[in-house]
């Protein structure tokens, strides 16, 4: 079995674009006929995917992928941390909880931690041309950089070289990139191979000068400046930052952005139809008077999310909502909120106990520990369509309101609505993916369905490709890794 090169692709703070750039390389590395794999070591995001492999992984790697041409391993994000509170997050290693650690607890367990990572790394290696890295955050952290399995702690332990990318859109693109030279110390230094600029907005040659400087003072070869990419949109966004409203239909959604909003990529496939209207509502705003449907999304900690959701008085906004006649759809945490009661015996999300959800379907959760994570081929029971996606969530609902489920997955019934059909839930992650349950879908509420969301994926992966082939100097980057 052949081991891969491998490239590690750092940046000079979080949101820089490290995602889509490792995409963007892993499909024209692809279009090249190599065989690709990528990997991140460490990732942090509630915006996860379920893995072939019966996993979770960041929504981000399985992204990358499918830009490769291949189905998500747990082995490409073997560390993922999932916010569960300000202090807190759920350690999922190799797809799978470990435990939930506060912050200052998180450094003892990374030794552990990197033999993991280092074990996934060597397996994707196998039958791999090449892998792409990505690095979580920044090396300039270097408060952090002591037991560090996400940037220069994995490329010094693994000897993968590495591309510093920095972000012009933000500003001060010359002192991220210098700036971070300047606090590395000299071995990790001699690990960058050279930098990018990228989203850049206009012409990119008004950047030479700047260019050049970078290159003056810190000695690292340039590979590029990459413009700004028109299509960013058509891909899934890993960061709940990135969620915006959108669409200009005259069927109009509003989406209550929950403090630990999850697996929000459920919005994507509809944020590309131009029927519909989808407002993010922040807290503070009101729900909209004028929404056909709210759709309530996932969330990684239900119960501080439902008091959340009361603290905006988003659930006043919502009983007038449905006064009005219009409907609402939960997913996952946000069918959890819609029924009478969420109980949590063994105290897994915080003091054990049971609260009162918004009582707006028949139902009852249970939390238990046992976490329920797998890919589902289901059938839409209404029009008949079938279905796949996934379930990540903890939890058993059951009530009255079952009686009346929305899907069917191997037979047994899933979901549950209310007698007038107003209101439903669902747990299944991904249902609006496929493109005739969501036509159908929408056009049970007067909407026709025109956007084809795989194919659109795909083609917005291929202009990223050729994008990134045009702008920067991927032959002088596919030869930098060794």
């Amino acid at each position: 079995m052949s081991r891969a090169r491998s490239l590690m692709i750092q940046g000079t703070g979080s949101n820089v674009g490290k995602s889509m750039l490792v995409a963007g390389l892993c499909r024209a590395a692809r279009n090249r006929g190599l065989v690709v794999r990528p990997f991140k070591p460490q990732n942090m995001s509630n915006n996860a995917a379920v893995a072939a492999d019966g996993g979770e992984i960041g929504r981000a790697q399985a992204l990358q992928a499918l830009a490769c041409g291949v189905a998500a391993s747990v082995h490409m994000n073997p560390v993922l941390l999932k916010p569960e509170s300000e202090t807190g997050s759920a350690v999922i290693v190799q797809g799978k909880r470990l435990t939930t650690l506060r912050a200052r607890d998180y450094a003892a367990l990374k030794p552990q931690l990197m033999a993991a990572v280092g074990e996934s790394f060597a397996r994707l290696r196998q039958g791999a041309d090449l892998v792409l890295v990505e690095g979580a955050g920044s090396p300039a952290e270097i408060n952090l950089r002591a037991g560090d399995i996400a940037n220069m702690g994995f490329a010094a332990a693994h000897d993968v070289p590495v591309v510093l990318a920095g972000d012009i859109d933000r500003g001060g693109v010359i002192a991220q990139i210098v700036g971070t030279q300047a606090v590395l110390d000299a071995s990790d230094r001699a690990l960058i191979a050279g930098f990018l600029v990228n989203k850049f907005r206009g012409d990119p040659r008004l950047f030479d000068a700047g260019y050049a400087a970078i290159e003056a003072h810190t000695g690292w070869r340039g590979f590029g400046v990459l413009p700004w990419f028109p299509q960013a949109h058509a891909l899934p966004a890993e960061d709940a930052l990135d969620l915006r409203s959108g669409g200009a239909g005259g069927y109009h959604i509003a989406v209550p952005a929950l403090s630990r909003i999850a697996n929000f990529d459920d919005l994507d496939p509809l944020m590309a139809e131009p029927g519909l209207r989808i407002t993010m509502v922040r807290a503070g705003q009101p729900l909209p008077g004028d929404a056909d449907l709210v759709l309530i999304p996932g969330s990684k900690a239900t119960i501080a999310d439902l008091a959340y959701f009361r603290a905006q008085g988003w659930d006043v906004d919502l009983a007038a909502h449905i006064r009005r006649g219009g409907h609402v759809l939960g997913i996952c945490g946000g069918y959890q909120m819609l029924g009478r009661e969420i109980a949590d015996p063994e105290g897994i999300e915080g003091a054990p106990g049971a609260v009162a959800g918004l009582g707006l379907l028949d139902v009852r959760t249970t939390m238990q520990a046992a976490k329920r994570v797998s890919e589902v081929e289901a059938v839409h029971i209404a029009s008949g369509a079938w279905v796949q996606g996934y379930e990540i969530h903890i939890g058993q609902t059951t009530g009255a309101d079952c009686a009346r489920p929305v899907f069917t997955v191997g037979g047994v019934a899933e979901g549950a609505s209310s007698a007038n059909r107003q209101i439903a839930g669902s747990y299944l992650h991904g249902m609006f993916t496929q493109d005739a349950f969501r036509h159908a879908w929408l056009a049970a509420q007067g909407v026709a369905g025109a956007a084809e969301y795989g194919a659109g994926v795909e083609a917005a992966l291929e202009a990223l490709a050729a994008h990134i082939e045009a702008h920067l100097d991927v032959d002088a980057l596919l030869a930098a890794a060794r």
